[in-house]
């Protein structure tokens, strides 16, 4: 190009810039308005998720704690949902509380969103009720499964409660025998003789590699004794998350060699 449109082109490009520059918005405008377009948001999330209650939850046509029992078959409607579980309106003085561990024993739920949304309806089921505490726990579980894992009975004082292994006492990379009590489309549920059962996700399993595509039913079945090794345990949610392959961090036995 010639020198002169070349240099009236880098002007205008200088004088753009410039002009841009002066446009821009000041730091703190934009971060201002930015903060106020998320709080607008937040706002928006907050009501779409808000659940329209049939009757408020201060209104004395409420049932009391006093005339639920476990066992209890009930109606609800989901309120909310949290990290632990969801709660759930059935009527009572108190939203009941559905603990993600009493959603379902088909698979294992990490949150309580993969199966429930607030306002959705919901059939449950009393497990237990304290008018004193103002507290109703809630499950979603069959009745095969209740009766199988006494739900209804397992608040009740056990006198060989202290002889089960306590979560604290649970370390990752602990070696334990258990027996499968209850095998799903995602793995199984084994008996540790700890407080809660621990779970061995079909993957996990030494076998699955060996048969592909194998479900778990055909690789893991209800009064197999297994030696597995502790993943996870949440002390909040009350879980054991197991694998039935040697961890590699572990130290393997020892191998004496002689020299000849």
């Amino acid at each position: 190009l010639n020198p002169k449109v070349k240099a009236r082109i880098a002007k205008e490009a200088q004088e753009r810039a410039i002009r841009n520059k002066k446009k821009r918005e000041p730091a703190a405008d934009k971060k201002r308005r930015l903060y106020m377009q998320y709080k607008e948001m937040e706002k928006k999330s907050k009501r779409e998720k808000f659940v329209i209650r049939e009757t408020p939850i201060t209104s004395p046509a409420r049932t009391p704690l006093s005339n639920f029992n476990p066992g209890d078959s009930l109606k609800g409607r989901v309120i909310s949902l949290t990290n632990f579980g969801a709660y759930v309106d059935v009527g009572s003085e108190v939203d009941g509380l559905l603990h993600v561990s009493q959603i379902t024993r088909d698979e294992f739920v990490s949150h309580p969103r993969q199966f429930l949304s607030p306002g959705m309806d919901v059939d449950v089921r009393v497990v237990r009720v304290s008018k004193d505490l103002k507290k109703l726990q809630l499950t979603m579980l069959p009745e095969e499964v209740l009766e199988e894992e006494n739900v209804f009975n397992k608040f009740d004082i056990d006198e060989d409660e202290d002889d089960r292994i306590q979560l604290d006492e649970i370390e990752i990379d602990d070696e334990l025998w258990g027996e499968i009590r209850r095998v799903t489309d995602y793995g199984a549920y084994v008996e540790l003789g700890a407080v809660v059962r621990g779970f061995l996700h079909f993957m996990d399993h030494p076998l699955f590699g060996d048969l592909n595509g194998a479900k778990p039913h055909e690789i893991m079945a209800v009064g197999d004794r297994v030696r597995v090794w502790v993943t996870d345990v949440d002390t909040t949610q009350k879980r054991i998350k197991l694998t039935a392959n040697r961890p590699p961090g572990l130290p393997g036995p020892r191998r004496e060699i002689q020299w000849v």
